[in-house]
């Protein structure tokens, strides 16, 4: 898919941060647009500034991506609307910090239903549809956690590795069957979103303390940047996107070390990080 113009381009999680940054993006690049999130206010804030920003056509949904026929429902409604779905991006995500001896089994199904069911849901709603188009691609986002493990995040990370190993098999499928999609695993490093602000955390994390060690000292990379670099990806069908320094540094890190990189990790962590705080 070399050019997005007049494509129509699903984005969950569109409300702030990456996802409104892409649909920014692609405004610019004359896709056709279908935005959900489940903050009806930010919501309509990227919809507004993706029509000032050009986009031709640009919908927006409320939508709880980890409520499997809610998603159903959306993918069916989005492909009425447009006629054809040519991309989709599952973008929305959550982070829950804290030990997994201390987490609470409510918030370990509320970051898995999110981060994982809700790129399930995306993948297997649209996917006929993408498929349908003669020319369609699948955007996954992982995360640099999705490629490394990290104390306190257990959870995040068992939701993007799950990710991004779906994301490969099906990409795997896709070329074995001969369907016309592309598949996308993308994996960002530390992006200033608000992730971390809204995060969940167990009851000995502190909640500020996370947050403001990931704003100030791990967010290096501002949103626009990424979506440059994950349409970049697009259109060049590559099967994985790193997207920052500290992901591209930490991922050959585990490669050249193995697993010996958690220990290596673990001291590391044990040195920087305050008792009350994790990386998120």
């Amino acid at each position: 898919m070399k050019n997005l113009r007049d494509k129509v381009v699903v984005i969950t999680g569109a409300a702030s941060g990456i996802g409104r940054a892409l649909a920014l993006d692609l405004a610019g690049k004359g896709a056709l647009l279908a935005l959900s999130d489940v903050d009806d206010a930010g919501l309509a804030g990227t919809v507004e500034l993706a029509r000032a920003a050009g986009a031709r056509e640009v919908r927006g949904d409320r939508l709880d991506v980890a409520d499997r026929a809610a998603f159903e429902a959306y993918a069916e409604a989005v492909v009425a609307h447009f006629g054809r779905v040519n991309v989709v991006v599952n973008n929305a995500g959550v982070a829950l910090a804290g030990d997994l001896l201390d987490l609470e089994y409510d918030d370990i199904d509320w970051i898995i239903g999110i981060n994982f069911w809700g790129v399930v849901h995306g993948t297997k709603a649209f996917l006929p549809h993408l498929i349908a188009s003669g020319e369609g691609h699948v955007v996954n986002i992982s995360s640099l956690f999705g490629l490394i493990s990290m104390p306190g995040q257990s959870m995040y990370n068992a939701a993007k590795y799950a990710v991004r190993g779906m994301t490969e098999a099906l990409r795997e499928e896709m070329l074995v069957a001969g369907h016309p999609v592309g598949v996308t695993s993308v994996h960002p490093g530390g992006i200033k979103t608000a992730i971390a602000r809204n995060a969940r955390v167990s009851a000995r994390e502190d909640k500020t303390k996370t947050a403001e060690l990931f704003d100030k000292k791990l967010a290096r990379m501002t949103p626009e940047k990424a979506a440059q670099i994950i349409v970049r990806g697009i259109t060049r069908n590559q099967a994985r996107v790193l997207v920052g320094i500290d992901a591209h540094a930490l991922h050959h890190l585990a490669k050249l070390t193995g697993s010996r990189y958690q220990d290596i990790i673990a001291r590391s962590a044990k040195k920087v990080l305050p008792q009350d705080a994790t990386v998120v």
